[in-house]
């Protein structure tokens, strides 16, 4: 007699479930993941005005800094190193010997910033920490010397009043195609 070995199959692994926890996994990494994304710089603008009123910005009270394509600083037309800015800067709002080639008053200074549009980002975030660094300094010496403390230990109404007398004015230009930034 011939005896016929039954082959057995193999148990299978029911495997509809899978999709599910694998659907579940996929969820799970979704929700509990942080997505890191660029804040970029924090200005507040003003709001929005169709009809802007034009004010013409007397040349001496208007401080140029201009970035070209090859990431050369140019300040008030001559180029010049990033180390130099912040202190030109603030000589120029302060204005301590009456000079007829800068601001008239503080509160009148306008900072005037202008790239390429081939500037490199970087650059123009390094020039942009030198601004509002000359700003802080001069904020913070200025509340020494009215108030004798530093300017974050001040109330906001004393921060409010430094901030009239010197206020931060930072000017804009949409950046340019050319490679070069004329003064």
């Amino acid at each position: 007699m011939k005896r016929t070995i039954e082959r057995r199959n193999a148990p299978a692994i029911n495997a509809g479930s899978m999709a599910d926890i694998a659907f579940l996994l996929l969820i799970f990494f979704l929700v509990t993941t942080t997505i890191l994304s660029d804040n970029g710089l924090l200005v507040k603008l003003p709001p929005w005005d169709p009809n802007p009123p034009q004010q013409d910005a007397h040349s001496r009270n208007l401080f140029r800094v201009a970035i070209n394509s090859q990431d050369l600083i140019l300040i008030r037309g001559e180029e010049q190193p990033l180390s130099e800015l912040k202190d030109a800067v603030k000589e120029f709002i302060m204005n301590p010997n009456g000079d007829v080639t800068l601001a008239d008053k503080p509160n009148k200074a306008i900072v005037s910033l202008i790239n390429a549009r081939s500037t490199s980002y970087e650059t123009y975030l390094k020039v942009y920490n030198e601004l509002k660094a000359a700003y802080n300094e001069l904020w913070e010496q200025a509340a020494q010397q009215r108030y004798g403390r530093t300017y974050r230990e001040l109330s906001v109404s004393e921060q409010t009043t430094i901030r009239k007398d010197i206020p931060l004015v930072i000017s804009e230009a949409e950046p340019t195609d050319h490679g070069a930034v004329a003064d």
